[in-house]
């Protein structure tokens, strides 16, 4: 979980992303804030417990800087990544915030000024549908709702900004706009062509937020110095992911050809041996109906007085079937007919 912390936050703390990203959803591109114009602020902020031994603990922003102009601070900038919804993030938000206003209130400087925060939700398959306000976050009794206070966060859904915003931003983030962009539309990733400044921390980022592991094997193969695009750094996956595509893609077609084949085959066997059994089928009820009629015939002109004497002095059945080589039920079906039946 720590190194996934790191990498979360590392492609942010550089001063040139960071100033692109705040200019592009803050100002619409405008560059009103300069590299050179922000300082690191250390993100970790203290507070009492009011639970147990009221111990002092601590909490952690994801990324923090101060702007500052002509030795002026003019705002505290902080921003929050998020994979998932949060419904709690108004609270988490404004517990950070309020640190950090605590701390303007306790500098020697006696300066005071705005604390922003952007909470960046990198989600694409749904809406963040969870509160942006204090107020969303509980129940409050009609009685109190005009006595309490409200809190309005900053969640800027990656996924859903348009293409318009998504070119405006320097090629680091840029690419990891694009990517959860495309994921939304359409649920594949095509690497685009423009070289990537931070290329490592990009793909440790992408690595991070996504869990795909090609991101995070591309990032292991970047040499120091050397020029990337998306495309270019991550070759070696992308290759890789092609000849699986293509395997696969290959493996249904020949097994959709192999099942037509093998139905046709089939059908042309099934017909074949159909026939054949019909035919053999045919031949043996054809001997077996024409045997009955014989025997049935050969009867009627050579045993059917045997069979009748036999039958007037009441021999046995199974006796007069075996005496001439006839069934019980021909002798039962001759002494019916003859009015002999015992």
């Amino acid at each position: 979980m720590a190194e996934k912390d790191v990498a979360e936050k590392q492609l942010f703390q550089y001063a040139d992303v960071f100033a692109n990203l705040v200019n592009v959803l803050l100002f619409e591109g405008r560059e009103l804030i300069a590299a050179e114009e922000l300082v690191d602020v250390l993100p970790r902020s203290t507070y009492r417990s009011h639970h147990g031994k009221k111990k002092l603990r601590e909490q952690e922003r994801d990324v923090a800087k101060l702007w500052r102009k002509n030795k002026i601070r003019i705002a505290f900038l902080g921003l929050e990544n998020q994979s998932d919804i949060d419904k709690r993030m108004p609270l988490r938000v404004m517990s950070y915030d309020g640190a950090a206003y605590r701390d303007e209130m306790n500098s020697k400087s006696g300066e005071v000024y705005p604390v922003i925060t952007l909470v960046l939700y990198f989600g694409y398959q749904r809406h963040w549908r969870k509160p942006r306000r204090l107020k969303d976050c509980f129940e409050i009794p009609p009685e109190l709702k005009k006595y309490v206070s409200d809190y309005r966060i900053n969640v800027i859904e990656v996924a859903w900004l348009s293409d318009e915003t998504i070119a405006k931003f320097d090629n680091s983030f840029r690419v990891v706009a694009e990517y959860f962009s495309q994921m939304r539309k359409k649920e594949k990733y095509h690497p685009s062509e423009g070289v990537v400044q931070h290329v490592k921390e990009t793909l440790d980022l992408m690595a991070a937020l996504t869990e795909d592991v090609r991101f995070l094997d591309a990032s292991e193969e970047v040499q120091e110095g050397v020029e990337y695009t998306m495309r270019s750094a991550m070759l070696d996956q992308l290759e890789e992911e092609a000849k699986t595509r293509g395997f696969e893609t290959g493996r249904a077609e020949g097994m959709k050809k192999g099942r037509a084949e093998g139905r046709a085959e089939g059908r042309a066997e099934g017909r074949a041996e159909g026939r054949a059994e019909g035919r053999a089928e045919g031949r043996a009820e054809g001997r077996a109906e024409g045997r009955t009629e014989g025997k049935a015939e050969g009867i009627a002109e050579r045993t059917l007085r045997t069979i009748r004497n036999q039958l007037r002095r009441h021999a046995d059945y199974d006796i007069i079937a075996s005496d001439n080589d006839v069934t019980v039920e021909e002798v039962i079906r001759i002494a019916k007919e003859s009015g002999m039946a015992y």
